[in-house]
């Protein structure tokens, strides 16, 4: 008797186990993404790389892990480029990445609401995210924009030319891993 409830046990168990498993899709950044920054002056794009867990009927298992190179940063002038890397803007020497850790997302109005720890020239900080998903023929694109305070940061000092609050907008395709 025991020999046949143990193997009946145990296939109940992966049965169920089965059942309840949620998939959430592993993704890493496609081609074509734009991440930028906007305002009077400087304005310029990023590189990004990285990889997005999602799975909307899952978002507690889903997350963004996203690593910004500083040395990426282009304004179209490479003096700016140049100048950007320093240790009164971003100390590219000491700090080569901001980076984005997502630590909860939540469905809103307009799509999702990414809420994550920000880091940026060694000042770690929470930022919430809006995003819109949309479903691509290889895989998912987010999208949205925000604004950072370059002054939370410690990036460059107070200036009439460049404003403390930036304008970031972007656009990440990704495509399943």
């Amino acid at each position: 008797m025991k020999n046949i409830i143990y193997p009946l046990a145990a296939s109940f168990l992966l049965l169920t186990s089965a059942i309840y498993t949620v998939n959430v899709q592993e993704y890493k950044i496609g081609e074509g993404y734009k991440i930028q920054f906007k305002s009077k002056d400087p304005t310029g794009t990023f590189n990004v790389k990285g990889t997005v867990k999602f799975d909307d009927g899952d978002l507690a298992g889903s997350s963004f892990n996203l690593t910004f190179p500083v040395s990426s940063i282009n304004t179209g002038n490479a003096m700016k480029n140049k100048k950007a890397q320093t240790a009164e803007w971003f100390d590219a020497s000491k700090y080569p990445d901001i980076k984005f850790v997502s630590t909860k997302i939540e469905q809103s109005n307009a799509g999702y609401k990414v809420t994550g720890n920000l880091t940026i020239k060694g000042t770690t900080k929470e930022k919430i995210v809006p995003v819109t998903m949309s479903r691509g023929t290889n895989g998912l694109v987010f999208s949205g924009s925000f604004t950072v305070n370059r002054m939370d940061y410690k990036v460059g000092g107070v200036s009439d030319a460049v404003p403390n609050s930036m304008n970031i907008s972007y656009t990440l395709p990704v495509v399943k891993k």
